[in-house]
């Protein structure tokens, strides 16, 4: 037995010393050190070289994959954020005053959204009319509902007649309603829910828009309401800081915002007062009184919007204005940096929109882009790929609107590039834009532009 260990262990060490370099024979002392320092550096070399070769040709790439991969890491933690938030429910009850802005709404359309609101019993509802606005207001009269108060007022805007309205309301809740928002039943009983808890103070309801499939733009519309509600807000709202509670329904506890309201009703920004951004400026003045703001998913709403173009482009342009004065003056006050990071997260892009979209939108075109059909091929599709992730939430609802997703993708572009930009210089232009003295209802968003049935639509779970 030991006779055969040792002939085994001598051919180890013999074959150890053979190898690609040949028989070293000598032991090793007599290794041809040279050879292998040759051999080595050579690989080394071919090495290197095939680096510097992979580096060379991605290069050009670089900027866009770092960029790509904060805003895509950014969208996916909000998507995952959102998804994973839950309608908070509680049995809190208590009163609610629903305070309604009126400014020459189409009399049919309010009265339809009245409905809506009065089915839910509320405790009152206060609706605000120009003194011009006469047939709506005799025709809420007739009604005979002793809940409901018409009151005429002379509007100066938006915010003069939310002042009026909130000091009207003795409900401990108050609803912010516009006249051309109807209620899914269980709204009114879903919205008081998080008021259980002492620090929210304001509660995001979810919106779609109001018989979508009248309207191109109705269902762009509706496809960006979708990503709003379903991949961005419930994030912020999960953190307690929601940093636009739309004034579509727009739900506060009284005893917060009665003190702000000098604030909301004479806010100036670079000398000039504002008209518009009401919803904005009351969810930051709240915030920065120390409240949290939550979304109630579970309170669904429905909203008139544009059906056509032109009207769609000047309610984005109001809307883009609004977010650049709202925002910047949470950031220039200090009031954005002591909210979570996820709403920070949110504003910064959006004030950066012009620009992000823009270094993109240049690279793609004047360094990537090969002008041949393959190369324009490519790089549309690259845009509608991306287009389509992001809105996979609301495609998995309305799976027929892929067909429209060309058309979301240049709205985006021209949203976030031309608007935005124009919006930016001109932030500090005071105005409504689509509603005006001299007509009844918004453009595009009175009652012949919707379906002669009007039926109303349900909004899928």
């Amino acid at each position: 037995m030991h006779s055969v260990a040792s002939s085994a262990v001598d051919a180890l060490q013999q074959s150890a010393l053979q190898g690609p370099l040949g028989d070293w024979g000598g032991g090793w002392g007599s290794i041809p050190w040279q050879q292998i320092w040759n051999q080595v550096v050579g690989f080394l070399g071919v090495a290197i070289d095939d680096v510097g070769a992979f580096f060379s040709a991605v290069h050009p790439f670089i900027p866009m994959a770092i960029a790509g991969t904060i805003v895509w890491s950014l969208w996916f933690v909000r998507y995952v954020m959102s998804h994973s938030a839950r309608p908070i429910v509680t049995d809190f009850r208590t009163t609610t005053s629903v305070v309604v802005p009126s400014y020459h709404e189409d009399p049919d359309i309010l009265l339809d959204c009245l409905e809506t609101w009065r089915a839910q019993n509320p405790s009152e509802i206060i609706i605000v009319l120009d003194v011009a606005d006469i047939e709506a207001y005799d025709r809420i009269v007739a009604l005979g509902d002793r809940r409901i108060q018409p009151l005429l007022y002379e509007h100066v805007g938006k915010r003069s007649a939310l002042g009026v309205g909130i000091r009207h309301a003795r409900g401990e809740i108050v609803l912010l309603v516009d006249s051309d928002t109807r209620w899914l039943p269980g709204l009114l009983e879903a919205v008081q829910m998080p008021f259980a808890d002492p620090r929210v103070g304001g509660v995001s309801t979810q919106q779609n828009v109001y018989q979508r499939e009248t309207s191109v733009w109705r269902r762009i519309a509706d496809w960006m309401v979708d990503l709003r509600y379903f991949d961005y807000v419930p994030a912020q709202g999960k953190a307690g800081a929601v940093a636009c509670v739309s004034g579509r329904t727009a739900v506060y506890r009284r005893s917060a915002i009665v003190p702000v309201l000098p604030q909301l009703e004479n806010e100036f920004f670079l000398g000039k007062r504002c008209i518009a951004g009401d919803d904005g400026r009351l969810t930051w003045l709240v915030l920065a009184s120390g409240y949290r703001t939550v979304h109630q998913s579970s309170a669904k709403a429905l909203s008139m919007f544009p059906s056509t173009f032109r009207a769609f482009v000047k309610q984005r342009v109001r809307w883009s204005r609004n977010s650049y004065r709202c925002y910047l003056t949470a950031v220039a006050k200090g009031w954005l940096f002591r909210q979570p990071i996820i709403t920070q997260l949110t504003v910064l892009p959006i004030l950066l929109t012009p620009v992000t979209m823009g270094m993109s939108l240049s690279y793609l075109i004047f360094s990537r882009l090969e002008l041949t059909p393959i190369g324009i091929a490519l790089a549309l599709g690259w845009v509608l790929l991306g287009r389509g992730i992001r809105g996979i939430s609301h495609l998995r609802r309305h799976p027929g609107d892929l067909l429209l997703l060309p058309v979301m993708a240049f709205t985006v572009i021209l949203i976030a590039l031309p608007i935005k930009v124009f919006a930016f210089v001109t932030m500090n232009k005071q105005g409504w834009l689509t509603r005006r003295s001299d007509q009844i209802g918004g453009d595009g968003q009175d009652a012949a532009s919707l379906s002669p049935a009007a039926v109303r639509e349900a909004v899928p779970a």
